[in-house]
């Protein structure tokens, strides 16, 4: 059944059993919004913990940074770990709208600057952006377990055979339309190799072992599985949807104590039996000498952390200029007050907080381990890339017959679950509250929680609905991103500045949406002529890096299957350049790495159309655009030192034009501020009513803690810091610290 074995089956219907069992537990215990929405503001450090692990973590993370990392080596666990240097900043922040006492960020704008319409607005935002990062990670689940599950050629229907020649024919097209050596398999060749892969390798003659090796460097033109993409989708919506809208966030919680466990196995699960799989392949035993067969096939460029040559785009400024863009963003996201808003203590949430991400950072690690061996295991046989976590699973847990290929599909979806779940409540309780409850007001409580389930319901369907219209996470995150920075300087400057007014942040936001929002979108729609502009057209010119390597086994073996490339394309009058040079093991020779032109003005760059004409796709840079106009070389410039920039520009800009509209424009009134900085002020006590009786003392008299400002004759809201802010602080950067000596020592293992 669906290609698995029935013990795979058991084990995954198991774990959907427990986790709906958990909602319908849960839904008994709810009578309030506060209840549905925040648990009833009672969980502490260890439930914090695996839900920050939880919403930190999707199917994507795993999948994608084995994936960059099979391409990249070590380098690749970038693609994931760019926030590495942004986590000891979130002891400092993310418990600030538990100190709000507010059930939504959009309360906090609302509050702030006494607008119901700003909070409106900012549910509405919020919630699309939370759907973005539920499609993000239905996609990358949905991906991989579908190469889980894939057909032989043999198992077709006849409408899949067609669906495979259509993939075949537009892959035909759009190679032969760039100018690219066509490099995938029609329908019959699939069947000729698979014919060829099933025989044993003793009964393979000369002429058939040689076809199979052309066969095999040839890819797919798609993937077959036994069960749809759609359905699966809609089957773990639905799981989601049972599970997290009865029980509401306590569920989800709970839930997500039982899915970190799951998480973690899932990011070390692979790893033995790779080690194990190497040593029976190529000699020795146990973790050494694994990673030693590592280092001696792979070159030496695949451990560099820093500025490996194959990864240009991960230069120590993007890395730094990233982290710092997603220090300024994280906090703007809706999802941090149902975080902080369900602790019973601003410890509770700040531990939760940072423990769940440096454990998030620690599994990145043992992904990108994974990835090293499985260079060593899988290069020249995965053709697809980010189907590989898919075919490891197949080839190295399928034959145990143990049931791990249903623990793993079950780790899978408990990645993505543990995200999509709070992300929803985070949606709907934005739409309820701060959308609905203005709307229709005075209703009883249980309405409002079963208009919370409704929203649930839309929001989960608005995000399948992405997982089935984009392919790309790349471009779904940018999406988020372009979201949370117009937003992030009337949340910074709002709660650290007392002169930050209404116009201000009506005008940074209103600004923010236009240029990195409507304009790249909508003018290249308006003026369709625009994609097709020649100044608009241009490209980064980037030197080839020319670097003196010592030929490992990789090298080898990867110049071995260059000659037979270029040898095959040779034969069908393709082949371009020279013949390769053979390269012997241990001798010095000289690497160069190519690499492609980036466009300077469209997302998604430049591609060709039916006509043969390019044309920029994606959204405009419109920031870049202002940039080449007051005299950048952009051309000139590396694509990393671009996207440092288009960074800084989108980061900054919203923060100027605040700044300089607060100062020009009246502050907000002084009974609206004394509110909002006496709540600030007050720490949160665990004793409910001891809390409350300490926040109406600061209401009463909102100067009663003036002695903690750092600068009591100003107007900014600067609190000294206790010895508990301080021990957090060190401690997290500490934690920076031993991430990166991790990864350096288990680089070195074997080295």
């Amino acid at each position: 059944m669906f290609g698995l074995p029935l013990i795979d089956i058991i084990v995954t219907i198991l774990y959907f059993s427990v986790m709906l069992g958990i909602g319908f537990w849960a839904s008994r215990r709810i009578s309030n919004q506060e209840d549905y929405f925040l648990a009833g503001r009672r969980f502490g450090k260890l439930i914090q913990t695996f839900a920050a692990f939880g919403q930190a973590t999707s199917a994507d993370n795993a999948v994608g940074t084995t994936t960059t990392t099979f391409n990249n080596g070590i380098a690749g666990i970038w693609s994931s770990m760019l926030y590495l240097f942004a986590t000891p900043l979130y002891w400092v922040c993310t418990h600030w709208p538990r100190r709000m006492r507010i059930l939504t960020i959009g309360d906090y704008f609302e509050e702030r600057f006494d607008s119901k319409a700003m909070g409106s607005v900012y549910s509405i935002i919020g919630a699309i952006a939370m759907m973005a990062f539920i499609g993000l990670g239905l996609s990358a689940m949905t991906k991989t377990i579908v190469a889980i599950m894939p057909k032989d050629a043999v198992e077709f229907s006849m409408a899949e055979q067609a669906t495979y020649e259509q993939a075949y024919n537009r892959e035909l097209s759009r190679t032969q339309a760039v100018g690219t050596p066509v490099e995938v398999l029609s329908f019959a060749e699939l069947r000729e190799r698979e014919q060829l892969e099933g025989l044993p390798a003793d009964e393979l003659g000369p002429e058939q072992s040689s076809r199979l090796e052309v066969l095999s460097e040839l890819r797919p033109a798609t993937v077959i599985s036994h069960i749809s993409k759609d359905l699966l989708i809609w089957i773990v919506c639905i799981i989601v949807l049972f599970y997290a809208v009865l029980g509401g966030l306590e569920a989800a919680f709970l839930t997500d104590l039982i899915q970190g466990i799951f998480i973690i196995v899932l990011s070390v699960i692979l790893i033995p039996f790779a080690w194990a799989k190497i040593n029976a392949t190529y000699g020795g035993s146990g973790m050494f000498d694994a990673m030693r067969t590592v280092h001696e096939k792979l070159p030496d460029a695949f451990f560099q952390l820093f500025g490996a040559p194959q990864t240009p785009d991960f230069t120590w400024y993007y890395i730094i200029t990233l982290s710092f863009m997603a220090a300024i963003t994280v906090v703007v996201q809706p999802n941090g007050a149902v975080m902080s808003g369900s602790a019973k203590d601003e410890f509770s949430n700040r531990t939760g907080v940072v423990v769940g991400n440096f454990l998030k950072r620690f599994c990145i690690i043992f992904w990108g381990i994974f990835g090293l061996a499985a260079i060593v295991l899988y290069q020249g046989q995965v053709i697809h890339s980010d189907m590989l976590w898919g075919h490891a699973t197949r080839d190295l847990l399928g034959p145990l017959h143990l049931g791990l290929v249903g623990l793993m599909i079950s780790c899978l979806l408990a990645a993505l679950m543990s995200t999509v779940d709070c992300l929803m409540l985070t949606s709907s309780s934005l739409l309820t509250h701060n959308l609905y409850e203005p709307l229709f007001p005075g209703r009883p409580q249980g309405h409002y929680v079963w208009a919370g389930r409704a929203f649930g319901v839309l929001v989960v369907a608005g995000g399948a609905i992405f997982a089935l219209q984009f392919d790309t996470i790349l471009q779904i995150l940018k999406f988020i991103w372009e979201i949370n920075v117009m937003l992030a300087p009337a949340y910074w400057l709002g709660i650290k500045w007392r002169r930050a007014n209404k116009p201000a942040a009506w005008t940074s936001i209103a600004i923010g949406g236009m240029l990195f929002l409507v304009i790249p979108a909508m003018l290249p729609a308006t003026f369709s002529s625009m994609r097709y502009s020649e100044d608009l057209l241009r490209t980064t010119n980037p030197e080839p890096t020319v670097v003196t390597e010592v030929a490992k086994e990789f090298d080898v073996e990867r110049r071995a299957l260059e000659i037979e490339k270029w040898e095959m394309m040779s034969e069908r009058k393709l082949a371009t350049g020279p013949q390769p040079v053979e390269l012997t093991i241990g001798e010095p020779y000289e690497h160069t790495y190519l690499f492609p032109k980036r466009s300077l003005f469209w997302a998604k760059g430049i591609q060709v159309d039916e006509e043969g004409r390019s044309y920029g796709s994606g959204l405009f840079s419109t920031e870049l655009w202002i940039l080449d106009k007051v005299g950048f070389d952009l051309e000139n410039n590396p694509y990393a030192l671009n996207e440092t920039l288009r960074i800084l520009f989108r980061t900054l800009l919203p923060f100027v034009i605040f700044i300089a509209v607060a100062l020009l424009t009246r502050p907000d009134p002084e009974p609206v501020l004394n509110r909002f900085y006496a709540k600030m002020r007050t720490r949160v006590i665990p004793d409910p009513v001891r809390d409350r009786e300490e926040l109406d003392k600061s209401l009463a008299d909102p100067h009663r803690l003036d002695h903690l400002l750092v600068f009591p004759n100003s107007s900014f809201e600067i609190y000294r810091w206790n010895k508990e802010d301080w021990v957090g602080f060190v401690l997290s950067v500490m934690g920076v610290g031993v991430v990166l000596l991790v990864i350096w020592g288990l680089i070195s293992v074997g080295g």
